[in-house]
């Protein structure tokens, strides 16, 4: 017996039809003698609507209630997916996140984990029954219900993992696995058998959106070896593990886009120390996450600021910059959105001449650079949005990724 975690994203139950089939799947591994947790996401579409009919009423409405809004979607999927497994006579129980002991911290709409026990789980697993519980959400310490952010069912279902001890975590999606780049962008894509946690966390963190970061990163930390694969067909995925034979054999894995980023100039900020101590303190302390940054050379006593943020979160970081230099009247805030790129692979620890390929294929597709960043086993370059699938396809043929 085996005790496995299985998590459907919202596409996987997105309509009755889908939840029976999942109902299937999940009955299929239970009748294989296994202990089962099910994680879902809410169902395709309705976050976003739940989010649509906030802001018709709000444009920016108070972060607790969104969380006490959207947290509705998964505990529908959750009792109709119990529901589903009752009709084909599987002992099952639904649980949300609160009752499941999901600690989260009290930053609403973006909380991180804190603590996770799983409630009863165990209790309920050893008598018989398949769990189902709500993925993206928890309850804080203040009682209040708390949501991890876009793709926290993927979080939610890790984490349970390491706190039941399962022996498998299987994240179930739309797609066969993890992919050399999205392959409705770029058809010839290849998947990818197997994928280190670093990799995977750096592909993830720059666009690609089969995992949630964090999901990775905590995978990762707790050293939970989970696999991504399809729920519409029984097709091996992608094994995601901490080591992978001959990985620095391969100079780069995979290519990533974000589409969600805006460009960020903040002008004429006094050019003195401290200002961009300043600067990036107040917006963390909003809880917004910075990537690119570039500093001019300042001229006059003063100086600009480039940088790059999550679209959603521009609103928030206009605010903590005029609030930190509000005694300054000449600052001037300009947003515009563009697209990130990634390149990523650990073979590039290992390798020299990834940028130069790289620089090489947007030139002679005619796409100019904004701003870049490196890592040890990244780079990635901002550039306009229009530009952002000529870009993928560019660097996936630069790196012969579809062979």
């Amino acid at each position: 017996m085996a005790r496995i975690v299985q998590k459907y994203g919202g596409t996987s139950v997105g309509e009755v039809d889908r939840i029976k089939r999942v109902a299937n799947r999940v009955k299929a591994c239970y009748d294989a003698g296994n202990q089962v947790v099910v994680v879902v996401s809410a169902r395709s579409g309705v976050t976003n609507e739940l989010i649509a009919r906030a802001k018709a009423i709000n444009p920016q409405p108070v972060e607790r209630e969104m969380d006490m809004l959207l947290s509705v979607g998964e505990q529908e999927t959750i009792a109709l997916t119990a529901m589903a497994l009752h009709t084909l006579g599987i002992p099952a129980v639904s649980r949300t996140g609160a009752q499941a002991r999901n600690l989260p911290d009290p930053a609403h709409t973006r909380a991180r984990i804190v603590d996770i026990s799983g409630g009863d789980i165990d209790e309920q697993l050893e008598g018989g029954s398949v769990v189902i519980v709500a993925g993206f959400q928890g309850m804080n310490q203040n009682g209040h219900i708390t949501t991890l952010g876009r793709g926290g069912s993927d979080l939610s279902a890790i984490a349970i993992a390491e706190a039941i001890k399962a022996d498998l975590c299987q994240i179930y999606t739309d797609v066969d696995g993890i992919y050399t780049a999205d392959p409705r962008v770029v058809p010839i894509a290849s998947k990818i058998n197997e994928i280190a946690y670093e990799e995977l966390l750096e592909m993830a963190s720059s666009g690609t959106k089969v995992m949630q970061s964090r999901a990775v990163e905590f995978a990762q930390k707790y050293k939970v070896p989970f696999e991504v694969r399809s729920s519409f067909n029984n097709n091996p995925g992608t094994l995601v593990k901490e080591e992978v034979a001959s990985m620095e054999d391969v100079l780069v894995s995979g290519v990533s886009v974000d589409k969600n980023q805006s460009k960020i100039t903040v002008t004429n900020l006094p050019d003195r120390p401290g200002t961009a101590a300043t600067l990036f303190q107040a917006i963390a302390a909003d809880g917004v996450i910075v990537d690119m940054i570039v500093q001019n050379i300042g001229r006059g006593g003063k100086a600009n600021m480039t940088f790059t943020v999550p679209r959603d979160d521009v609103y928030r970081a206009e605010k903590a910059v005029k609030d930190a230099f509000s005694s300054t009247d000449e600052i001037e805030f300009i947003a515009s959105d563009i697209a990130k790129i990634s390149v990523v692979g650990i073979g590039m620890k290992s390798h020299s001449g990834v940028a130069a390929r790289f620089f090489d294929a947007l030139a002679t597709s005619g796409i100019s650079i904004h701003l870049f960043r490196t890592s040890e086993i990244k780079f990635c370059v901002g550039i306009d949005l229009v530009k952002a699938e000529d870009a993928v396809r560019a660097a996936h043929d630069a790196f012969e990724l579809g062979s």
